[in-house]
């Protein structure tokens, strides 16, 4: 593999620096949290850190109105917003998780009543396992029978079934997404992030999964528990963050904390596809590739073509300076791949279709903000076949292209360390950065 072929993109001018990084020794640094309030209920992979979202809310000394996460994935920026009081407007386009972001933010339910429905179905499904058969288990899909133990699924199943079977109501979705965060703690297979590996054996981390739901369901009762009667507005919408229908009124937001998905070819819809196939959303790769995936930003090779790169590519040229750095990093990773063999990766397909998406998205925000509110997003830089792709840089660019000023470009952390320990050269430090702009 060459060295990186670095694609230079001109630095903003005039960089007022925003400290965006947490103080040394606080919180986290990245990473959704497994124990922090709401984030718990699921741990969605590659999200933000909630104590790095409610401290960037600090130093933007945002006091009132609205926040918007354009990919608000599993509700971390609205929970956090909500903390400080302030509304909350989110689009997520993956149909699951956005129905888990909105179970968060839309939390008027008793605790009491949360456990005790959950207690009255965890002991209908203990009662209901002698009635689940062989059969019943065969017509799970390959992968859930796969990453299971016979007894932890008849269990699993047993448990859905109850679920299911109950005259649906304002509990049943809580019920629901408290068995799915169930899952990967019983798994007999390795399920961790972002791959399922079910030929991979493991100890389950959990070995009662009646005892592990309630522990679940507990967690939601006490997160409920402790909001307050008067909290602001927060909603996530369920659509495509390019389409303008999506979004709010023109005008109306403060600010924007957000993560936009990483150019480093991860499928986000794949990542949940254990809790799609188990729950019955989806039953095959085919189903989860146009009902799951069907409105997410292309960012992995699984989702692009050539068709859609050349689209893109035409578009683009609206935006000179950035067409022709597309267009340069399109043709250096195309020169990269055919130097391998057939059935590469096609990333040169990827950079025109997810760069040409941003532009979109940022076009929608400028028209939401309010004069004089601040985006602040979070994400990193890439190189795939030794190819350096600035994505922070270039989503600056293209924030500036559409009428934003470029605040600041600060680097938080290195990344690519998994690179270096394969061998693989990298010719720069790759990291994750913080950048801000704003609408005067």
């Amino acid at each position: 593999m060459p060295d990186v072929l670095a694609v230079t993109t001109p630095a903003p001018a005039a960089l007022e620096p925003i400290d965006v990084r947490l103080p040394a020794k606080t919180g986290r640094k990245h990473g959704t949290s497994s124990r922090h309030p709401f984030d718990r209920w699921f741990r969605y992979p590659a999200g933000f850190a909630s104590d790095h979202v409610e401290y960037l809310l600090k130093v933007l000394g945002v006091e009132e109105g609205t926040v918007i996460d354009c990919f608000a994935g599993s509700g971390v920026t609205g929970t956090a917003a909500r903390a400080v009081g302030l509304g909350f407007y989110g689009i997520e386009a993956h149909p699951m998780i956005a129905e888990l972001a909105s179970l968060k933010l839309q939390v008027d339910v008793e605790p009491d009543t949360l456990r005790q429905v959950a207690a009255e179905i965890a002991g209908t499904a203990k009662a209901r396992e002698a009635s689940v058969t062989a059969n019943d288990l065969s017509k799970e899909t390959e992968l859930v029978s796969r990453s299971f133990d016979p007894v932890v699924l008849t269990q699993l199943v047993a448990l859905r079934h109850t679920i299911v079977d109950r005259e649906p109501d304002e509990m049943s979705i809580y019920m629901k997404w408290a068995l799915l965060g169930t899952l990967r703690d019983v798994a007999t297979v390795k399920v961790g992030w972002p791959y399922q590996l079910p030929g991979k054996p493991r100890q389950a981390r959990f070995a009662d999964v009646g005892k592990r739901f309630l522990e679940r369901v507990e967690w939601m009762a006490e997160d409920v528990a402790e909001l307050a009667e008067d909290r602001p507005s927060a909603i996530v919408r369920l659509g495509d963050s390019r389409e303008a229908s999506s979004w709010p009124k023109p005008g109306t937001a403060q600010a924007s904390i957000a993560s936009p998905p990483y150019l480093n070819n991860f499928d986000y819809a794949d990542a949940t596809r254990l809790e799609a196939y188990f729950w019955g959303e989806v039953r095959s790769w085919k189903e989860l590739t146009t009902t799951i995936r069907g409105d997410m930003i292309t960012a992995s090779t699984q989702q692009s073509s050539v068709l859609e790169k050349e689209a893109a590519l035409k578009t683009l040229e609206g935006l000179p300076e950035i067409h022709e750095t597309v267009t340069e990093l399109a043709a250096a990773l195309k020169a990269e791949r055919r130097q391998r063999p057939a059935g590469a990766k096609a990333y040169d397909q990827v950079v025109p279709a997810y760069f040409l998406a941003m532009s979109q998205i940022l076009e929608n925000l400028y028209l939401s903000f309010d004069h004089g509110a601040v985006a602040v997003w979070q994400i990193g830089d890439s190189a795939p076949y030794g190819v350096f792709i600035d994505t922070p840089g270039i989503i600056g660019r293209i924030a500036e292209a559409h009428g934003f000023r470029m605040i600041s470009d600060t680097v938080i952390r290195e990344r690519g360390q998994r690179w270096r320990r394969a061998n693989s050269p990298v010719g720069v430090t790759l990291a994750e950065r913080v950048i801000c702009f704003r609408k005067d």
